[in-house]
């Protein structure tokens, strides 16, 4: 756990850190603040929830295969439920004792963070935003305009998502498989051996909310 917990707190510090490099760039806004804390509550879920309540928080994680009686889909809850349950575990609010509490592991913070995140973790297009801004914002930018502050070092540059008329087969494969695998850039890495496929089809939904216009091809 404590190797877990280190990951985790070492990714949420990139995390801020990448965000503040694109908010230095001139061309980007700076990101909403209220969008930090779904972002670090996504990366606590997928490490320390997602085994049981499953990525999309339906229940389905691998771990619940380990006993017939634990079915832990979430439900709606008040933010006061959710801190509650999180920190003390299922039976402090008449749950399941195969519930753990964490208040051990996880610094508060963290918990607001992952309720913030239960606000959206049914929402496909919502949690591949997520997906996008932990893993792409530095070269694709904030808005998928290809302008993100890692932009400059790439040549070709990164595509503007905004203006792409590629289908989602095509971005669910240049996502798994990388640029290279497609004829684009080698600049553009793989993600299948980093993201899960929920994770990766996620993205894609998210993606196709960016598109704004309709050009010949990005």
């Amino acid at each position: 756990m404590c190797f877990r917990f280190a990951l985790t707190s070492a990714l949420a510090l990139l995390l801020g850190a990448s965000t503040s490099m694109v908010a230095q760039d001139s061309r980007e806004p700076v990101e909403s603040e209220a969008a930090k804390p779904v972002i670090r509550g996504g990366i606590v879920f997928k490490a320390y929830c997602a085994r049981c309540h499953g990525e999309r928080g339906d229940g389905t994680g691998p771990w619940t295969k380990l006993h017939t009686r634990l079915h832990p889909a979430i439900t709606h809850g008040s933010a006061e439920f959710y801190i509650k349950i999180i920190r003390e575990g299922g039976e402090s609010v008449g749950r399941s004792s195969f519930m753990p509490p964490w208040q051990g592991e996880l610094s508060a913070e963290q918990i607001g963070d992952v309720v913030a995140y239960l606000v959206i973790v049914r929402d496909p297009v919502r949690r591949g935003e997520s997906v996008f801004k932990l893993n792409c914002v530095l070269c694709h930018g904030i808005h998928g305009d290809g302008q993100g502050r890692a932009a400059r070092l790439s040549h070709p540059p990164p595509a503007d998502l905004t203006r792409s008329n590629r289908d989602d087969l095509y971005k669910t494969r240049i996502i798994r498989l990388g640029g290279a695998a497609v004829g684009r850039s080698s600049n553009m890495p793989p993600w299948g051996t980093q993201l899960t496929e929920t994770e990766i089809q996620d993205l894609v939904r998210y993606l196709d909310t960016l598109v704004v216009v309709l050009p010949n091809s990005q």
